[in-house]
């Protein structure tokens, strides 16, 4: 008995062979004007014109940006967290904010949805003391946690080599799972992103 990925294989070579006597049968004009593959595709952004998009790299950070009405670009430094095997685990995005008081930047961390929220999220640099925060809200992407970086801590991740953040997971309360957050980049990246917000 074929496995069900041996049978789509076997399914895929069939409709090569009938197309290819289809087209060795037609004339070359009637091939072309049949042609299943007639649709040659078309931006994402035309289909989607609100998708996020990566404009620029950093190191290890990415401009992801949204494009606006206005045609401009709203965009945050942005970081995929793996974990210990290589899996897509967290989501961080940062912002610096011209109004935002204490703060100097914003940060936006999504986790998965297993994660256990009274253990709050941790954050360090370079082994140096973490600062521990809640967790907003969570939604089916996973949970949410918001929160300030004071200007002494965006110095920190200007000069820092990595950032640790640390997750306690629902299903083994007793452990910790640590994601590292690569720093090389992130000065470059966010001047980038200064000089744009002061319109300089």
């Amino acid at each position: 008995m074929l496995r069900p990925i041996t049978l789509l294989m076997a399914a895929g070579l069939t409709c090569w062979a009938a197309l290819a006597t289809a087209q060795e049968e037609a004339p070359a004009a009637q091939a072309e004007e049949t042609s299943p593959f007639e649709d040659l595709g078309s931006p994402e952004s035309e289909a989607n014109p609100n998708a996020p998009f990566i404009r620029e790299t950093f190191g290890d950070w990415a401009l992801r940006c949204i494009r606006a009405a206005d045609n401009s670009d709203q965009c945050q430094l942005y970081q995929l967290l793996l974990g210990p095997d290589g899996t897509p685990i967290s989501e961080v995005s940062i912002l610096p904010l011209l109004n935002g008081g204490n703060a100097a930047a914003g940060v936006v961390v999504v986790v998965p949805l297993e994660t256990q929220l009274t253990e709050q999220l941790t954050l360090r640099v370079d082994g140096s003391e973490g600062r521990r925060y809640d967790f907003d809200f969570c939604n089916v992407a996973g949970c949410v946690a918001r929160f300030g970086l004071t200007a002494e801590q965006v110095a920190q991740f200007k000069a820092g080599i990595a950032g640790t953040m640390e997750i306690v997971p629902a299903a083994a309360p007793d452990q910790r799972i640590e994601l590292t957050m690569g720093l090389s980049g992130f000065t470059a990246g966010y001047t980038t992103m200064e000089e744009e917000l002061s319109g300089e």
